[in-house]
């Protein structure tokens, strides 16, 4: 699914009032309809709502929503920004049409001193400012936004917390920001949402459909998009009757050093678990008994070296190679490294000790083959390509290094960020706190791994990988609980994550 700017929001707005054809203050109606129905489902009827209204569409949102739950029996307190030079044309229609005194409380706020203090169990529904937002909250505004926050009450932000910006927060020193346990964002998530930084502004949010024209979707250029469960079953490869473990791919994991075999038996069976026809793992010599026990179904190389990878095998029978899983960075390691990329002419992983190598050596991005995945975690990340002093400069970095370099990079997250070469960049959309664990990026290495050497193209492979993992993830944290969740949980339900994506459940 497409992640759109908070310019083409607008424009998608515009071509639903012009194409379906809407009025736009029955678009506003349509929404507000979506969001209340949201909120009687999540809340029961003994919370009362205090809505903050602010002068725009958001504040014009927020007005309907307050007519429509208090016609639904709710207790409604509605208190109004109020705006010497007026409101938005759907927002004064809306207070027109507004029934005061089905209200409970209903208010215009002209000073700090107007603001009413709320119980613990009421629900806060901050509509304020929308995701259009360009300058920082000042004067009576920041006050309500400081007094919001300062309440006990549980805060639902509509659209976007008022005060934040769509995308780039970098200028935005966010002291006037509502912090939100929830927030509904309209029809498509906001670019700052999938950034770690705001999060203590967005809490958990959801997508709230509000009927859009699916025409503008369809035609918008976007280069950022969400991964959904349709896109990862659309990715998923079917299976034939007569395909045989030829059909399925050979890959080589390159992995492990003295005291870190687990590194590679953990990728060898998420690669086996994924689907590949056969997977060979190349280890030192010690660790080979250790990981031919542990995952009897892959074959095994032995480096000559007791303790570290120092030989590059004959990469002929491989259809892909995952590499860099517990390798240590020993010189020995690093000149193999060298030969390996100056020979390897099929898709590559490229994750932990062989990212370390590159950003040691780092005249060897321009010699990776093109279209190898990078999956680097956050530090890593930094030592390859420099310190970003946040997650949205990353972004941006991130989009000129794959672009530059011509490789697919995964930066791994809460949302992990998928980017082409193309420029585009796809979020993912599954996984949890639990699978911050030792372990789970080998893990992902042998999902993409495997993806690949079935003939996935590196870009899909990566993106697919990353959702499988995910919700391999989620669905062990649903049994094991977040807090014992291990690596290996997330290999045993990688079956179970094909099943739901396959049939649609997710």
């Amino acid at each position: 699914m497409k992640v759109l700017t908070t310019e083409q929001i607008r424009e998608a707005d515009q071509y639903t009032i012009t194409h379906e054809p809407i009025r736009s203050a029955d678009l506003m109606e349509r929404a507000a309809n979506a969001l209340m129905a949201w909120l009687l489902t999540r809340f029961h009827g003994a919370h009362p709502f205090r809505i903050y209204a602010g002068f725009g569409n958001n504040g014009g949102d927020g007005i309907a929503i307050a007519r429509l739950l208090a016609e639904n029996g709710r207790r409604v307190y509605l208190h109004v920004l109020f705006s010497a030079k007026g409101y938005s044309a759907d927002a004064q229609e809306n207070l027109n049409r507004l029934d005061r005194n089905a209200l409970w409380e209903f208010s215009y706020l002209k000073t700090a001193d107007d603001l009413p203090p709320s119980a613990q169990d009421e629900i806060i529904i901050d509509a304020l400012f929308g995701s259009g937002l360009t300058r920082e909250p000042d004067e009576l505004a920041a006050s309500v936004i400081d007094h919001i926050n300062s309440q006990p009450a549980k805060v639902v932000a509509v659209d976007i917390p008022s005060g934040l910006f769509g995308e780039d927060n970098r200028t935005n020193t966010l002291r006037h920001a509502v912090k939100a346990h929830m927030t509904l964002t309209l029809q498509v998530p906001k670019l700052c949402m999938f950034f770690p930084e705001y999060q203590r502004f967005t809490g958990e949010w959801y997508v709230v459909p509000i009927g859009l024209h699916p025409d503008f979707f369809s035609q918008v250029p976007a280069g950022l998009h969400y991964i959904s469960g349709a896109d990862c079953k659309s990715w998923v490869h079917v299976r034939n009757k007569y395909d045989h473990k030829g059909t399925f791919g050979h890959c080589l994991i390159i992995a492990g050093s003295k005291g870190k075999a687990g590194a590679a038996v953990l990728s060898a069976r998420a690669a086996l678990r994924t689907g590949c026809g056969l997977a060979t793992l190349m280890v030192p010599d010690q660790c080979l008994p250790v990981v031919q026990t542990a995952v009897p179904e892959a074959m095994g190389i032995a480096d000559h070296h007791p303790e570290i990878w120092t030989t590059v095998p004959d990469m002929a029978p491989f259809s892909a190679t995952g590499i860099g899983p517990g390798l240590g960075t020993a010189p020995e390691t690093a000149m193999a490294f060298e030969k390996l990329i100056a020979v390897a002419d099929k898709p590559m992983v490229l994750d932990a000790d062989a990212l370390n190598l590159i950003s040691r050596n780092p005249g060897l991005m321009t010699r990776l083959p093109k279209n190898c995945i990078l999956t680097p975690h956050p530090g890593e990340f930094r030592r390859l390509f420099g310190n970003q002093p946040d997650h949205f400069s990353m972004f941006e970095k991130l989009k000129e290094v794959s672009a530059t370099f011509g490789q697919v990079v995964v930066l791994k997250g809460a949302h992990t960020m998928v980017a082409g070469p193309d420029g585009s960049v796809w979020f993912n959309t599954t996984g949890n706190p639990g699978m911050a664990t030792a372990g789970s990026g080998d893990v992902l290495t042998g999902i993409i791994t495997s993806l690949l050497a079935q003939g996935y193209d590196p870009f899909t492979a990566a993106r697919a990988g990353v959702f499988i993992h995910g919700l391999a993830g989620d669905i062990a944290a649903n049994i094991k609980g977040q807090e014992s969740l291990v690596a290996g949980d997330i290999t045993e339900h990688i079956g179970q994550a094909f099943i739901r994506i396959k049939s649609g459940t997710i």
